[in-house]
Protein backbone atom coordinates (compact mmCIF):
# COMPACT_ATOMS: atom_id res chain seq x y z
CA UNK A 1 0.00 0.00 0.00
CA UNK A 2 1.29 3.52 -1.16
CA UNK A 3 1.84 5.83 1.45
CA UNK A 4 -0.09 9.83 0.71
CA UNK A 5 1.95 12.35 0.28
CA UNK A 6 0.97 14.34 3.03
CA UNK A 7 3.90 16.55 2.80
CA UNK A 8 3.01 17.44 -1.28
CA UNK A 9 -0.22 18.64 0.52
CA UNK A 10 1.19 20.48 3.04
CA UNK A 11 3.47 22.52 1.17
CA UNK A 12 0.95 23.25 -1.64
CA UNK A 13 -1.57 25.00 1.47
CA UNK A 14 1.79 25.95 3.52
CA UNK A 15 1.76 29.67 2.13
CA UNK A 16 -0.96 32.15 2.68
CA UNK A 17 -1.52 33.41 -1.42
CA UNK A 18 -2.40 30.08 -1.98
CA UNK A 19 -4.72 29.87 0.82
CA UNK A 20 -6.64 32.87 -0.89
CA UNK A 21 -6.76 31.74 -4.16
CA UNK A 22 -8.04 27.96 -2.46
CA UNK A 23 -10.27 30.09 -1.15
CA UNK A 24 -11.69 31.87 -3.90
CA UNK A 25 -11.92 28.57 -6.34
CA UNK A 26 -14.11 27.10 -3.42
CA UNK A 27 -17.33 29.50 -4.80
CA UNK A 28 -17.30 26.34 -7.61
CA UNK A 29 -16.82 28.69 -10.30
CA UNK A 30 -13.29 29.21 -12.30
CA UNK A 31 -10.74 31.79 -12.62
CA UNK A 32 -8.07 33.08 -14.54
CA UNK A 33 -4.56 33.70 -13.14
CA UNK A 34 -5.54 37.52 -13.13
CA UNK A 35 -8.47 37.62 -11.12
CA UNK A 36 -7.11 34.80 -8.44
CA UNK A 37 -3.88 37.20 -8.57
CA UNK A 38 -6.39 39.59 -7.63
CA UNK A 39 -7.81 38.04 -5.27
CA UNK A 40 -4.79 37.34 -3.30
CA UNK A 41 -2.50 40.35 -3.57
CA UNK A 42 -0.15 39.35 -6.13
CA UNK A 43 1.26 39.87 -9.17
CA UNK A 44 -0.19 37.48 -12.40
CA UNK A 45 3.69 36.48 -12.86
CA UNK A 46 3.40 35.29 -8.82
CA UNK A 47 0.21 33.82 -8.89
CA UNK A 48 1.61 31.38 -12.08
CA UNK A 49 3.77 29.98 -10.04
CA UNK A 50 1.72 28.97 -7.09
CA UNK A 51 -0.94 27.65 -9.09
CA UNK A 52 1.88 25.15 -11.02
CA UNK A 53 2.49 24.18 -7.81
CA UNK A 54 -1.25 23.75 -6.64
CA UNK A 55 -1.69 21.86 -9.72
CA UNK A 56 1.05 19.81 -9.08
CA UNK A 57 -0.69 18.79 -5.34
CA UNK A 58 -3.84 17.50 -7.63
CA UNK A 59 -6.12 20.61 -5.92
CA UNK A 60 -6.05 22.69 -9.10
CA UNK A 61 -6.81 22.15 -12.52
CA UNK A 62 -6.32 24.47 -15.33
CA UNK A 63 -8.64 24.57 -18.68
CA UNK A 64 -8.50 26.43 -21.60
CA UNK A 65 -11.38 28.19 -23.42
CA UNK A 66 -10.15 30.51 -26.37
CA UNK A 67 -7.60 32.76 -25.28
CA UNK A 68 -7.72 32.17 -21.60
CA UNK A 69 -6.78 29.72 -19.06
CA UNK A 70 -9.17 29.14 -16.29
CA UNK A 71 -8.74 27.53 -13.41
CA UNK A 72 -10.95 25.32 -10.81
CA UNK A 73 -10.80 23.10 -7.97
CA UNK A 74 -9.97 19.41 -9.26
CA UNK A 75 -13.87 18.21 -7.57
CA UNK A 76 -15.97 18.79 -4.58
CA UNK A 77 -13.77 15.87 -2.65
CA UNK A 78 -10.66 18.77 -2.79
CA UNK A 79 -13.86 21.76 -1.42
CA UNK A 80 -14.79 19.24 1.57
CA UNK A 81 -11.08 18.96 2.71
CA UNK A 82 -10.59 22.56 2.29
CA UNK A 83 -13.89 23.43 4.54
CA UNK A 84 -12.76 20.57 7.11
CA UNK A 85 -9.49 22.44 7.57
CA UNK A 86 -11.09 25.61 7.83
CA UNK A 87 -12.97 24.44 10.73
CA UNK A 88 -10.03 23.73 12.90
CA UNK A 89 -7.31 25.86 11.00
CA UNK A 90 -6.01 29.13 13.41
CA UNK A 91 -7.52 32.52 13.04
CA UNK A 92 -4.22 34.04 11.01
CA UNK A 93 -4.29 31.25 8.25
CA UNK A 94 -7.57 29.41 6.18
CA UNK A 95 -9.89 30.24 8.84
CA UNK A 96 -9.43 34.40 8.74
CA UNK A 97 -8.80 33.78 4.18
CA UNK A 98 -12.38 32.09 4.84
CA UNK A 99 -14.03 34.35 6.44
CA UNK A 100 -12.85 37.55 4.42
CA UNK A 101 -14.08 35.29 1.39
CA UNK A 102 -17.73 34.70 2.56
CA UNK A 103 -17.96 38.32 3.13
CA UNK A 104 -17.86 37.86 7.50
CA UNK A 105 -20.45 35.44 8.64
CA UNK A 106 -22.54 35.34 5.70
CA UNK A 107 -26.05 33.55 6.48
CA UNK A 108 -25.73 31.45 2.85
CA UNK A 109 -22.78 30.39 0.86
CA UNK A 110 -21.81 28.37 -1.44
CA UNK A 111 -18.81 25.52 -0.18
CA UNK A 112 -18.72 24.30 -4.21
CA UNK A 113 -22.04 22.93 -4.68
CA UNK A 114 -23.91 22.48 -1.86
CA UNK A 115 -24.91 25.52 0.48
CA UNK A 116 -23.37 25.88 3.66
CA UNK A 117 -22.92 28.91 6.34
CA UNK A 118 -26.15 29.43 8.87
CA UNK A 119 -28.73 29.05 7.08
CA UNK A 120 -27.61 25.65 5.46
CA UNK A 121 -26.99 24.51 8.81
CA UNK A 122 -30.39 25.42 10.36
CA UNK A 123 -32.00 23.74 6.94
CA UNK A 124 -30.38 20.03 8.00
CA UNK A 125 -31.43 20.42 11.61
CA UNK A 126 -34.87 21.89 10.21
CA UNK A 127 -34.89 18.14 8.52
CA UNK A 128 -33.76 16.44 11.42
CA UNK A 129 -36.23 17.90 13.90
CA UNK A 130 -39.25 17.37 11.74
CA UNK A 131 -38.50 13.78 11.16
CA UNK A 132 -37.47 14.10 7.19
CA UNK A 133 -33.82 12.83 7.96
CA UNK A 134 -31.36 10.91 10.39
CA UNK A 135 -27.86 10.26 11.14
CA UNK A 136 -27.01 7.11 11.10
CA UNK A 137 -23.06 5.59 11.15
CA UNK A 138 -21.79 9.27 10.57
CA UNK A 139 -24.16 10.16 7.60
CA UNK A 140 -27.30 11.26 6.82
CA UNK A 141 -30.29 8.77 5.87
CA UNK A 142 -33.33 10.93 3.96
CA UNK A 143 -36.63 9.26 4.81
CA UNK A 144 -39.52 9.60 2.01
CA UNK A 145 -42.00 12.31 1.49
CA UNK A 146 -43.19 15.08 -0.36
CA UNK A 147 -40.52 17.16 1.19
CA UNK A 148 -38.03 16.35 -0.56
CA UNK A 149 -39.91 17.00 -4.32
CA UNK A 150 -40.40 20.35 -2.34
CA UNK A 151 -36.75 21.13 -2.32
CA UNK A 152 -35.31 19.62 -5.60
CA UNK A 153 -34.55 16.41 -4.06
CA UNK A 154 -34.93 12.95 -6.66
CA UNK A 155 -34.08 10.80 -4.19
CA UNK A 156 -32.13 7.54 -5.11
CA UNK A 157 -33.75 3.95 -5.84
CA UNK A 158 -30.79 2.22 -4.30
CA UNK A 159 -27.58 3.34 -2.03
CA UNK A 160 -24.75 4.00 -4.48
CA UNK A 161 -21.03 3.67 -3.76
CA UNK A 162 -20.67 7.25 -2.12
CA UNK A 163 -23.46 8.82 0.40
CA UNK A 164 -26.20 10.86 -1.05
CA UNK A 165 -26.50 13.00 1.79
CA UNK A 166 -23.10 13.84 3.32
CA UNK A 167 -22.40 15.23 6.43
CA UNK A 168 -20.19 18.71 6.12
CA UNK A 169 -18.87 20.55 8.87
CA UNK A 170 -19.36 23.63 8.81
CA UNK A 171 -16.32 26.20 9.18
CA UNK A 172 -18.22 28.92 10.56
CA UNK A 173 -21.14 27.12 12.70
CA UNK A 174 -19.26 24.26 13.84
CA UNK A 175 -22.20 22.24 13.03
CA UNK A 176 -23.18 19.90 10.28
CA UNK A 177 -24.89 20.85 7.00
CA UNK A 178 -25.83 18.32 4.18
CA UNK A 179 -23.54 17.77 1.20
CA UNK A 180 -23.00 15.21 -1.56
CA UNK A 181 -25.36 15.05 -4.31
CA UNK A 182 -28.58 15.80 -1.90
CA UNK A 183 -26.71 19.30 -0.91
CA UNK A 184 -25.99 19.59 -4.89
CA UNK A 185 -29.49 19.26 -5.55
CA UNK A 186 -31.28 21.70 -3.43
CA UNK A 187 -28.61 24.00 -4.22
CA UNK A 188 -29.69 24.01 -7.75
CA UNK A 189 -33.40 24.21 -7.17
CA UNK A 190 -32.85 26.89 -4.62
CA UNK A 191 -30.68 29.31 -7.61
CA UNK A 192 -33.14 27.91 -10.50
CA UNK A 193 -36.40 28.81 -8.32
CA UNK A 194 -35.13 32.64 -7.53
CA UNK A 195 -34.87 31.39 -3.73
CA UNK A 196 -31.51 32.54 -3.62
CA UNK A 197 -29.20 34.84 -5.93
CA UNK A 198 -25.40 34.71 -6.73
CA UNK A 199 -23.70 37.64 -6.87
CA UNK A 200 -21.19 38.30 -9.76
CA UNK A 201 -18.05 37.54 -7.09
CA UNK A 202 -17.98 35.87 -3.84
CA UNK A 203 -19.79 32.70 -2.05
CA UNK A 204 -22.32 34.71 -0.09
CA UNK A 205 -25.36 34.14 -1.65
CA UNK A 206 -28.96 36.53 -1.29
CA UNK A 207 -32.23 35.00 -0.06
CA UNK A 208 -35.14 36.38 -2.18
CA UNK A 209 -38.42 37.92 -0.89
CA UNK A 210 -39.82 34.09 -2.32
CA UNK A 211 -36.47 32.23 -0.80
CA UNK A 212 -37.93 33.55 2.52
CA UNK A 213 -41.11 32.14 2.43
CA UNK A 214 -40.23 28.92 0.36
CA UNK A 215 -38.18 28.65 3.77
CA UNK A 216 -41.01 29.28 6.07
CA UNK A 217 -43.82 27.67 3.98
CA UNK A 218 -41.61 24.22 3.39
CA UNK A 219 -39.25 23.76 6.76
CA UNK A 220 -40.03 26.75 9.06
CA UNK A 221 -36.99 28.95 9.01
CA UNK A 222 -37.08 32.40 9.07
CA UNK A 223 -35.81 35.73 11.28
CA UNK A 224 -33.69 38.22 10.01
CA UNK A 225 -29.98 38.00 9.23
CA UNK A 226 -28.18 36.80 12.20
CA UNK A 227 -31.33 35.91 14.18
CA UNK A 228 -31.93 32.82 12.28
CA UNK A 229 -35.34 30.61 13.70
CA UNK A 230 -36.79 27.07 13.07
CA UNK A 231 -40.12 26.54 13.95
CA UNK A 232 -41.82 23.41 15.35
CA UNK A 233 -43.25 21.15 12.72
CA UNK A 234 -47.18 20.96 13.12
CA UNK A 235 -48.63 18.43 14.48
CA UNK A 236 -50.71 16.31 11.97
CA UNK A 237 -54.64 16.92 12.22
Amino acid sequence: METPRFDILGQAISDASRTRMLCELMEGRSFTNKELAGAAGITPQTATAHLRLLQHAGLVIAQKRGRCVYHRLSGPEVAQALEQLAAIAPADSLYRAQRRKAGGLAEVRSCYDHLAGPLAVAMTEALISRGHLREENGGFVPLAGPIWGQLGVDLPQRAGRTPFARPCMDWTERRLHIAGPMGRQILTRALEAGWLQRPQRGRGLEVTPSGQRALREILGIGGQPGQITVSPAREEA
